[in-house]
């Protein structure tokens, strides 16, 4: 089984590195789209498209995560890899922008196929086994962002080397992918042998297949509330600087954005370096946050992410009005904005940990509240795919900026209600929830910062 785990971590791996290949490869498509016969694309459209990616995966990830557990993990999670294959294959032979869509849309399928069953054979394989499931699970986000990274890094050099030939270079990822999920994950017992009628959960409690009441309890939940809006704006703001602000570094300026520094004319390659550059600092932010959870509170990490955010907004406005004061400027900037965003990358662990929390409150429904990991993640890109593309159609760099700080407003907003009640996270309810009286725990068993 254990060899099984390592499969399913290296086809995430895998998989997440063609999307995130492909993601950064249409947006020099795009930019360059008039040469290769197509029409001229605008920041907007390029947010619709992004945004197509992710409605697609948030829509279809229940119906697929419905589908896995009828038919077995293993055999959905092969899906994903036919979907992204025949996406990459469309996108490098047309030009038609309504077709474009269409392989967003594919793209997210792909996703929404494989993600959901996969989380779902690693928490079947790791049942009773909670320190594999612990290590299983932290693996599993660290092979999704670097094979997003990976994929975004690699995807200037291919442009360069061969253009849109890459797409077509990315379909044999995806098969590498399904290659590993059909010869390299085996079958888990209770995939051959369904088990017939009522299942029992951790609670004792008799289900039965899907149970969308059960879905509706958790999102009921006060505590989901309190989090969403924060974790959903940090996502939007994430997904606006590795999408739109690619298409705006590359893309040829507007007329009357050329005061902006940071406005178009990069080669494909020197975007790569420095998104090699930012992925590197990105994880070297995770690793240092994500031992600090003994010593500061959730909220408190959650915080100081944000305020780095904001830091780093304003080293980039700095830098990207910084053409009269040369490396006197642009140098101090740029150590402020790597200072920012090693401490926003915080904030992306500790709201996961405030989740796992949370899903202390619904022992049968982990998998429930895991799983909306994914729905942040998607409702998150969509908005900062949405709201980046028409912020950079009305002022470029400056556009991106300025919707940027609104979001990172917003997740401050809810952050004091949750700091409020993070000491009865998981623990009040999860008394409810078995029936035995609540007790408020002390604030003492939290850090105090």
């Amino acid at each position: 089984m254990h060899r099984s785990i390592f499969a399913v971590l290296f086809g995430t791996f895998t998989l997440r590195f063609s999307t995130g290949l492909t993601g950064t490869l249409l947006f020099y498509y795009l930019a360059n789209l008039p040469a290769h016969g197509g029409p001229e694309v605008s920041a907007f459209v390029v947010g619709l498209l992004t945004a197509a990616y992710f409605i697609a995966e948030l829509v279809l990830s229940p119906i697929f995560g419905v589908l896995s557990d009828r038919l077995g993990a293993h055999r959905v999670m092969q899906w994903g890899p036919f979907f992204g294959a025949t996406a990459v294959v469309l996108t490098g032979i047309t030009t038609s922008l309504p077709l474009l869509a269409l392989t967003r849309l594919l793209e997210g399928a792909a996703g929404a196929a494989s993600i959901p069953s996969i989380l779902g054979y690693i928490a079947h394989a790791t049942t009773g086994d909670e320190p594999l499931r612990g290590r299983t699970v932290a693996r599993f986000e660290a092979a999704t962002l670097a094979g997003l990274g990976a994929g975004v890094v690699a995807a200037g050099v291919l442009y360069e080397l061969i253009g849109r030939e890459a797409f077509f270079l990315n379909a044999g990822v995806y098969a590498v992918s399904l290659l590993i999920y059909r010869y390299g994950v085996s079958e888990l017992p209770s995939e051959v042998e369904p088990a017939v009628g009522e299942g029992v959960a951790l609670d004792g409690v008799h289900r039965s297949g899907f149970d969308l009441d059960r879905y509706r309890r958790v999102l009921s939940s006060a505590s989901v509330w309190l989090l969403a809006p924060t974790w959903i704006a940090l996502n939007a703001v994430v997904g606006a600087w590795t999408t739109q602000s690619v298409f705006q570094l590359v893309k040829e300026p507007q007329p009357g954005f050329e005061n902006q520094l940071l406005m178009g004319d990069l080669d494909p390659s020197q975007v790569s370096v420095a998104m090699a550059a930012a992925l590197l600092i990105f994880f070297g932010g995770l690793l240092y946050w994500g031992n600090k959870f003994k010593r500061f509170r959730r909220t408190t990490i959650i915080g100081i992410g944000v305020f780095g955010g904001l830091l780093m907004m304003c080293a980039i406005y700095v830098l990207n009005h910084s053409q009269a004061w040369g490396l006197v400027v642009q140098a101090p900037s740029v150590l402020v904005l790597v200072a920012g965003l090693f401490v926003l990358a915080g904030a992306t662990p500790a709201a996961l940990g405030l989740l796992a929390d949370i899903s202390e409150s619904h022992p049968a429904d982990r998998g429930v509240v895991m799983g909306l990991y994914s729905v942040f993640l998607a409702l998150g890109q969509i908005t900062g795919a949405l709201a980046s593309g028409a912020a950079a159609e009305w002022r470029g760099i400056d556009g991106l900026l300025a919707a940027s700080l609104v979001l990172l407003i917003i997740a401050l907003l809810p952050l004091n209600r949750l700091r409020q009640s993070e000491h009865l996270v998981g623990v009040a309810d999860h008394a409810r929830h078995v029936g035995a009286p609540s007790a408020e725990p002390s604030r003492e068993a939290l850090p105090e910062r």
